[in-house]
């Protein structure tokens, strides 16, 4: 693939964010967009700014698993193809391990990993049958290293990282690509909708959130890397040393997390 112009490229998390500038990006780089999150309204906004009036806006629930298969063939019906799929629909975390009920954890797990893997494997059988197809799954620095107040959120972002590269490693044959989009901070409200210990939204702008890449720029960068078929690729600012911290120096990293301010 040298270019993106009439590929149909599906997103999901498309109506905020990291989700809505990937879709203005790819529109504006000729591609035919396939907007998924809960928020019809919201989607329909994003879809009328990115100004193509064949946009295919199909609202769905990554933690409702069982509907996954029924709505990916719904878009293939409406679409006829998927090119691409942009897997970045999730919610984050803020809350200690030792205040966290449960049912948070494994809602974080249930949208974060087995939500992108449901639809996922519902949409596999397209790109084996087509030979071509990529996932472009975002995940999060923090599916490379672990941090204080983000530990299902992290579980869920490791898991997307076990998932994709056992699958990448399985059907490179079939000219399936699988890139893992990992950044760092980020300029979204993912901090305010993060969920604390009980359920409930922090409604809060993080301080590093604020101050992170923004979408914008970040959206251009993504787009480069995929089509250049990078398989795994960090974006962020002094939060990127974490990586290689983390890889070398395991037990200095673990000793940095002790003293580091994580809000």
């Amino acid at each position: 693939m040298t270019n993106y112009k009439n590929k149909t490229v599906w997103i999901t998390g498309a109506s905020s964010g990291i989700g809505e500038a990937l879709a203005h990006e790819f529109a504006r780089q000729g591609a035919r967009l396939i907007l998924s999150a809960r928020n019809e309204a919201e989607l329909q906004r994003v879809a009328d700014a990115c100004g193509r009036p064949d946009t295919i806006i199909q609202p769905l629930d990554l933690g409702n698993h069982d509907s996954l298969p029924g709505i990916v063939q719904a878009v293939l019906a409406k679409a006829g193809q998927v090119d691409i799929l942009v897997n970045n629909g999730g919610i984050s975390q803020r809350s200690l391990v030792k205040n966290t009920v449960f049912e948070v954890d494994k809602k974080l797990i249930n949208v974060n990993l087995l939500g992108t893997i449901a639809l996922s494997k519902a949409l596999l059988p397209h790109f084996l049958e087509r030979k071509t197809g990529h996932f472009v799954v975002i995940t999060s620095l923090t599916g490379k290293f672990g941090t204080p107040l983000r530990s299902a959120y992290a579980a869920a972002k490791h898991g997307l990282h076990g998932f994709f590269d056992s699958l990448r490693a399985e059907v490179w044959r079939d000219n399936v690509q699988v890139t893992l989009v990992c950044p760092g901070f980020v300029s979204t409200k993912v901090s305010v909708n993060a969920l604390t210990g009980d359920g409930s939204p922090q409604g809060l702008m993080d301080n590093a959130t604020h101050q992170g890449l923004s979408p914008d720029a970040l959206a251009k960068k993504i787009l480069r890397d995929v089509l250049k078929g990078k398989i795994e690729v960090y974006y962020g600012g002094r939060e990127l040393l974490g990586v290689y911290v983390k890889r070398f120096f395991p037990n200095l990293f673990a000793k940095m997390l002790q003293k580091a301010k994580v809000t």
